[in-house]
């Protein structure tokens, strides 16, 4: 039997809480449309569905091709195997629904497609209320369970970098490290890679998010390595820069600034504390070292069933943060001509500040 993503009882907990939402919306339901939203509501992991969660009572639409896999997966809700359309189907059995109805909706995830199409058949008498967020606000509050496989994701993914680093010399194209990575990942267990890994070697280096290509790698120059798997529905994150030869003594100056950064980070990570606080404390140290103005994305960002979650801990964000969030830190410095340097671990936050999930080693290699 098939290992259920979301249990019986974590399932009722997650929907319930979303449901206290309703009042503050004054909404009579709410439309999950979001694919990660909706299997962490109910376990759902398939690709066509929508989740509508009302007082007494939450239905999964979905297609054909998921009554098995809907069988198997969903706790919590009512499965609906429509014939016509997902999303007609809900408008359609909005349409019975008497009187007036409030739905409340995410309008960064239903499409303007989607909602004309609701529109259409649900009629006249609903009306849209717009609740951004509220799935999300539960997810960045990982529960025991979430943080025991955050845990194994990142050790997984650690292992997987320690294991790599052989592949690493050069001669060799950034396309087959990224594909050593990714293999690696499935041998271990992962489902996938969190996203497509980045491997970007000399003054490549400093595009944050370049994508691998048959470059080869070469002496004297460094690589950034950012990767992650997702185990059972959860993302792993680290980023690691080493060097091909000896380093002269700027780029070890820029190495250790960054990870001076991090650690000040780190530090500054607790409950409520602001994430534009963290942000701050990594740029304070960069400034000290005169590559601030090197430093081109925020610090880090949350990370669970997508490697993108709340909160962002960015410029004079104020978000506080709370116990369970898990977080990724990574200031890095991109210099043309050169290359660049990121250093990114997970952590997750506890009452006693911030806790590393990530065990890969932190010291700058030099290959």
């Amino acid at each position: 039997m098939a290992q259920k993503s979301v249990d019986l009882n974590s399932s009722r907990s997650r929907i319930h809480r979303l449901r206290l939402s309703l009042s503050e919306h004054r909404a009579d339901a709410l439309l999950v449309t979001h694919l990660p939203n909706i299997r962490y509501l109910c376990g759902f992991s398939g690709s066509s569905g929508i989740l509508l969660v009302e007082p007494s009572r939450a239905t999964l639409f979905t297609d054909s091709r998921y009554t098995l896999q809907a069988r198997e997966e969903v706790h919590d809700a009512a499965v609906s195997i429509v014939r016509q359309g997902v999303t007609r189907a809900v408008g359609e059995a909005l349409r019975r629904r008497r009187g007036r109805v409030r739905i409340g909706f995410s309008p960064a995830e239903l499409t303007v497609a989607q909602k004309d199409v609701l529109q259409s058949f649900a009629g006249a008498r609903i009306r849209w209320i717009p609740t951004p967020g509220e799935v999300e606000k539960l997810r960045a509050i990982k529960d025991a369970g979430e943080l025991a496989l955050m845990r194994e994701a990142a050790l997984l993914i650690s292992d997987v970098w320690t294991a790599a680093l052989r592949h690493v010399r050069p001669g060799i194209s950034e396309l087959a490290v990224a594909a050593e990575l990714e293999h690696a990942m499935k041998l271990r267990g992962a489902g996938g890679s969190s996203f497509e890994t980045i491997v970007a070697s000399g003054t490549r280096s400093a595009w944050p998010h370049a994508r691998p290509t048959l470059k080869l790698l070469n002496k004297n120059e460094l690589v950034v390595l950012d990767q992650g798997a997702i185990l059972r529905g959860y993302c792993s994150d680290m980023t690691r820069t080493v060097f091909l030869g000896r380093a002269a003594g700027r780029v070890r100056g820029l190495y250790n600034a960054v990870s001076e950064a991090q650690q000040a980070a780190k530090a500054a990570i607790r409950p409520g504390v602001k994430a534009g606080d963290v942000d701050s404390a990594a740029r304070k140290v960069l400034r000290r070292y005169g590559c601030v103005r090197y430093f081109t994305h925020s610090t880090g960002h949350g990370l669970g069933m997508e490697v993108h979650e709340m909160p962002r801990l960015g410029m004079n964000d104020k978000t506080l943060l709370e116990e369970g969030m898990v977080i990724t830190v990574e200031p890095g410095v991109y210099i043309e001509g050169l290359g660049g340097i990121r250093i990114e671990d997970e952590v997750v936050v506890t009452a006693h500040g911030a806790q590393n999930l990530t065990s890969a080693s932190r010291e700058f290699l030099e290959l």
